[in-house]
């Protein structure tokens, strides 16, 4: 069995659209971001309404792997937002 380390698919092609433009704010990345998130979570639902409906070839694990990749892509965003959110908070106890 092989395991590879993770990567956030939504995350990376993000960046690479921005690394060749590189005039993207950052606010506009992070919507971006979260509409691909909210996409997953979608993707997650269909999959697992698909599964409950008994529609063949879809298997538990299908469920299984498309809810923590869900999961994942929304814990990661949340802590990719709290370190902003910190940062933020540095800055504006900065004696000026």
């Amino acid at each position: 069995m092989r395991i590879d380390g993770f990567q956030n698919p939504n995350l990376a092609s993000q960046m690479a659209k921005r690394g060749a433009t590189g005039t993207e704010d950052f606010g506009q990345m992070m919507m971006d971001v979260m509409k691909e998130v909210n996409q997953t979570q979608g993707e997650a639902r269909e999959i697992q309404n698909a599964f409950l409906t008994g529609q063949p070839g879809v298997e538990i694990h299908d469920v299984k792997m498309a809810a923590e990749k869900a999961s994942i892509a929304m814990q990661l965003t949340i802590q990719v937002r709290n370190k902003v959110l910190e940062a933020y908070q540095e800055i504006s106890r900065m004696q000026v």
